[in-house]
């Protein structure tokens, strides 16, 4: 029996490894992309997930008319869920117009002591000493970053750095809620469910956004198959990641996803270097040492406590659910977002 544990143990692992390597993948390209149409001077972030939003509601939206499930959340849950996803997308798609790649993903750490303290306050998850010491190494490269691009600004990237920076920042803070709200979704309610809404309500946000800020941008676009393949690569990449996230955060957990962002955030350094061809400040190699310290040390902490919690649901995997997904979990969810 102990064998036959192990051995699934490590095959879980070894899955979770592997699907967290491809959303990683799946951010950097989309940073890729997005840094691409900035440089082409295309000021659209909203348009840059309209298109993602609009082929989950119909991918997922079909298979849910499908299936026919009953419908497990209100769905103004959904709705503010999405309204919190389409300005986080925003804000970091802005971000781009003013600050370099690397910069925004490694501030996109910033969104881990967010969870930590979201969690800790809304859903009462206990976090120890050690776990608070990775958080707030983590902080250290982050700011790390800020001041790197205050003190070579002229480097970034960016025509304004430090405006870009705390956009990200702020994408971040709003990409924690949306993070959370969605892993407890994803582990008590349907992920079919999840991802229609999603979609849906994230398109109507979306284009409504569209149409009151960025119509004299699209107008002035001159679209070309140069222009118009950097919007289809978008919406593909963001669409598989919103597609393989909650499978990755029901099997392994926001361990496996921190340690995936650690990996994008070392290929954004690579891309900056190899593709554009830019000097990169010492500050960001040691911002990325500190930033890598810290996400490793909560990431160790984050497993064994895994190993409780998996080890706590097979004792009484029913009776959690049932008190999750009653009507205080819920109402903790809507107070989130």
């Amino acid at each position: 029996m102990g064998f036959n544990f192990k051995e699934i143990k490590t095959k879980k692992t070894l899955i979770g490894l592997g699907l967290g390597q491809i959303i990683s993948l799946l951010c950097t390209c989309n940073a890729f992309t997005s840094s691409e149409l900035a440089r082409k001077g295309i000021n659209a972030p909203t348009t840059q997930s309209f298109l993602s939003y609009t082929l989950l509601a119909i991918v997922y939206g079909s298979i849910m008319l499908y299936q026919r499930p009953t419908i497990k959340a209100k769905w103004y849950h959904y709705f503010l869920l999405a309204l919190v996803d389409v300005e986080a997308n925003f804000l970091v798609a802005k971000a781009y117009q003013y600050t370099s790649m690397t910069s925004i993903m490694l501030l996109d750490c910033w969104a881990i002591p967010c969870v930590l303290v979201l969690t800790w306050v809304f859903l009462k998850t206990k976090y120890r000493l050690m776990k608070i010491g990775g958080v707030v190494i983590c902080i250290v490269g982050v700011v790390m970053v800020v001041f790197s691009d205050v003190h070579a600004g002229d480097r970034a990237g960016g025509s304004n750095p430090v405006k870009g920076d705390f956009l990200v920042i702020a994408g971040a803070t709003l990409y924690a809620v949306s993070n959370t709200t969605e892993e407890f979704l994803v582990k008590n309610a349907n992920t079919v469910e999840l991802m229609t809404f999603l979609g849906f309500f994230g398109a109507v946000i979306s284009a409504i956004q569209i149409g009151i800020l960025e119509r004299g941008e699209l107008k002035a676009i001159h679209w070309s198959p140069d222009v118009v393949f950097p919007f289809l690569r978008v919406t593909v990449t963001m669409f598989l990641f919103y597609a393989l996230l909650p499978v990755l955060l029901k099997t392994s957990g926001a361990t496996m996803f921190t340690l995936s962002l650690l990996t994008s955030d070392m290929w954004s350094v690579v891309i900056r270097i190899f593709a554009y061809h830019e000097k990169v400040d010492w500050l960001y190699y040691l911002a990325f040492a500190t930033t890598a310290i810290g996400l490793i040390i909560y990431s160790m902490k984050e497993k064994d406590e895994e190993a409780q919690s998996m080890l706590f649901d097979e004792m009484d995997s029913e009776s959690l659910r049932d008190s999750l997904v009653g009507t205080n979990g819920f109402e903790s969810i809507t107070r989130l977002a």
